[in-house]
């Protein structure tokens, strides 16, 4: 049962109720609450929510509480009784306030709240995206960065992050065809990470190292690096010389397809996001030698929305499936195939001529890349 009632404004305040109250917000959103004997329910902007009194007292944001200069929590959320109940409460047009039994006073915005609910989040994308073909992506004409005004001009930067967050690629055009120029622009997007690769490397098909990029040989559509704990976020490309044919990139959006393979088989869906796989990494040069395993499912979800925020798809470096019990390792191909389909769609599929000058920033957590084989010499 909600309690409700009729209130009077007396300079933009509001008369309290006893265990429950309703206000009107000046944005005209309805609030009203009631005091239950385990969690408050709260209501407010049409979003019907639960918050638990540990939460409620943890996630207080009074100065003695949380440090809102560096965004840290002060309040040892050890010290806080588990059965702990607020022993007042009012709620007026902006906030909620919350009287605890050691007297500490806390205030919510009705805003805040509602953001941070678990049923606001449920309900809202963590990373508004714009899903892709060949076809959607080539009719928004999303236009390239330019080298001189992408590395001067901060508007220019945030257009061209907007693009990355939006598609998982974008491009920068007229950039020095030189290794120091790569990464002089990929440093004004972030920090380059170091990896046994280096933190920048130049490479031909001239298998230096213990991988299938150092060929020649066409490479079907993968997301880098499956075999990390925490795959590479963004993979930077540029293509400094070329003199033979072939060689084209190919770049497909991964979400575009999972979101294909959850509209049309849900449970295909679920499996690739829950059963974990291995990646496996094995370099034995005499130069080099490494082994990493990175694990993982193939679609990883956000688990209170759905959301797909990582695909880890590499059949190269995809290990023996030995974490799949066996009543489930037929089903787990069957979803595989499934999501191997969509990726493979002709329509799906953006081929895009890297050539010296233009450099592609690939959200690795999300496109996938590959390419057509080639001949002369190719330096990447």
């Amino acid at each position: 049962m909600w309690f409700t009632r009729t209130f009077t404004r007396l300079r933009g305040c509001v008369r309290p109720g006893a265990r429950g109250s309703h206000a009107e917000s000046a944005s005209g959103k309805a609030c009203s609450y009631q005091l239950l004997h385990d969690c408050m329910e709260l209501k407010y902007g049409g979003l019907a929510m639960r918050f638990d009194y540990v939460w409620l007292r943890d996630h207080c944001r009074s100065a003695s509480c949380f440090n809102s200069k560096t965004n840290q929590r002060n309040l040892d959320t050890a010290s806080i009784e588990l059965n702990i109940r607020p022993s007042k409460s009012r709620v007026d047009e902006q906030h909620l306030y919350l009287t605890w039994p050691d007297g500490h006073v806390t205030r919510y915005s009705l805003s805040w709240l509602a953001q941070n609910s678990y049923e606001g989040q449920k309900r809202s994308e963590v990373q508004p995206r714009i899903l892709w073909n060949s076809n959607i992506y080539s009719s928004a004409q999303v236009p390239s960065a330019r080298w001189e005004k992408f590395m001067s001009c901060e508007e220019e930067l945030k257009i061209f992050l907007n693009h990355l967050l939006l598609y998982g690629i974008a491009f920068v055009e007229d950039v020095p065809a030189t290794l120091e120029a790569t990464e002089t622009v990929t440093q004004r997007v972030s920090l380059i990470r170091e990896t046994m690769y280096g933190r920048m490397w130049n490479f031909t098909s001239d298998f230096s190292r213990g991988d299938t990029a150092y060929t020649k040989l066409a490479l079907d559509r993968h997301t880098d690096t499956s075999y990390f704990q925490e795959p590479c976020g963004v993979q930077v490309f540029h293509c400094l010389r070329h003199e033979g044919t072939g060689g084209r990139t190919l770049l497909v959006d991964g979400f575009h397809a999972a979101d294909r393979v959850l509209r049309q088989t849900p449970e295909n869906f679920e499996l690739l996001s829950r059963v974990p796989i291995k990646h496996e990494y094995i370099e034995k040069l005499s130069e080099h030698r490494n082994h990493m395993i990175g694990m993982g499912p193939v679609l990883n979800v956000y688990p209170w929305n759905n959301e797909v925020y990582m695909i880890r798809y590499n059949n190269y470096d995809r290990s023996a499936i030995n974490t799949v019990p066996h009543d489930v390792v037929q089903r787990w191909y069957a979803a595989h195939r499934h999501l191997t389909t969509e990726l493979r769609r002709a329509e799906n599929e953006m081929w895009v001529k890297l050539k010296p000058g233009k450099v592609v920033f690939i959200d690795n957590w999300r496109v996938l890349h590959g390419r057509e084989s080639f001949t002369g010499l190719r330096q990447l």
